[in-house]
């Protein structure tokens, strides 16, 4: 299959690319290396940089490739960002994913998988979220992504173009080849790990005192490689799969646990600076993964924490600078 898949120089991205690629798909990678690094791109897939907002390129690019199937992983996600820039994350998500989805309909493209995110939910109080937990997004990237799975939807009834928005929630671990690069760093785990190698000053950990068994909130983490296990059976049955799925394990794990676990994977003490809570930020949000396993058969393999932390570990101990500076 002919599989265009944008963003695919990021980290989950280029996990994407790489699982393409070892299936034996033609892919065709568009980045435009924002936050993303060309070193990451498997050298299988074929390279193009241009930007999503740039309709025109996008609509020639795609009449030109004619590709059967769309993974859309671009996007705009840090969420404090948002708020600031409510600009850059409508223009990237909304904006962009339109121009993405009308330049594949005009090409004739039928199936289309893309990244949401459990911020589409806000912060609901009942657990685990399930698909029909009402969507409040408390940000405009959280609003932005969910806007953009409602244009799915009306693509699909008018278009019959077919859909998927996996819904992640947090998202950690490495393959050997890919591993988690941000600059900067917003994620839990690669933290605590740059915390243990001093590449970070002490991590900051907020609030100890949540409604919790320890006090630290719980989240829900899935390993990349179990993520993007989710994306090849999507592709292999989003001709009867359409909607959002959730991407979860619904076991949930805290902040505590998630320090405790990268100290027993390094054998050192993750650096740390406890402060108080964070306004909006939920005691608990954990996925209901139930319509993931129902209709693709998908279960998380690779996502204890021990997994997670010790593959992101051993990459980093084998990519000390990553993959160097993103501007090179």
């Amino acid at each position: 299959m002919r599989v265009f898949v944008t963003g695919g120089a990021g980290y989950i991205g280029s996990v994407g690319v790489e699982k393409l690629v070892d299936a034996g798909h033609e892919v065709i990678v568009l980045d435009n290396l924002r936050t993303g690094q060309a070193q990451s791109i498997e050298p299988g897939a074929k390279t193009v940089q241009g930007d999503l907002r740039d309709a025109g390129f996008l609509t020639d690019l795609l009449a030109d490739i004619k590709p059967d199937a769309v993974m859309h992983f671009a996007g705009a996600t840090i969420v404090p960002e948002s708020v600031v820039r409510p600009d850059l994350y409508f223009g990237i998500n909304l904006i962009g994913g339109y121009n993405v989805l009308e330049a594949a309909r005009a090409a004739g493209v039928e199936r289309f998988i893309v990244s949401s995110t459990a911020a589409v939910y806000g912060a609901p109080e009942e657990m685990p979220i399930t698909e029909q937990t009402a969507t409040r997004p408390l940000s405009p990237y959280g609003m932005s992504k969910l806007q953009f799975e409602q244009l799915l939807e009306a693509y699909e009834t008018a278009y019959g173009i077919r859909w998927i928005a996996f819904r992640y929630f947090n998202v950690a671990g490495a393959t050997y080849k890919h591993g988690e690069d941000h600059r900067p760093e917003t994620h839990l785990i690669p933290n605590c790990l740059l915390a243990v190698a001093g590449r970070r000053p002490p991590l900051d950990l907020f609030g100890t005192d949540y409604p919790t068994p320890d006090g630290t909130a719980i989240r829900d983490y899935v390993h990349v490689d179990d993520l993007i296990d989710a994306h090849m059976l999507g592709l292999e049955r989003i001709d009867s799969v359409s909607g959002p799925i959730n991407l979860g394990t619904t076991a949930g794990a805290s902040v505590a646990e998630v320090v405790a676990a990268a100290e027993t994977v390094t054998g050192q003490e993750v650096p740390r600076v406890y402060r108080d809570r964070r306004a909006g930020d939920a005691p608990v949000l954990v996925a209901d993964g139930a319509r993931a396993r129902a209709l693709l058969g998908w279960e998380p393999s690779r996502s204890t924490l021990d997994q997670m932390i010790g593959s992101a570990w051993d990459w980093m101990q084998r990519n000390p600078n990553g993959y160097g500076d993103p501007t090179d």
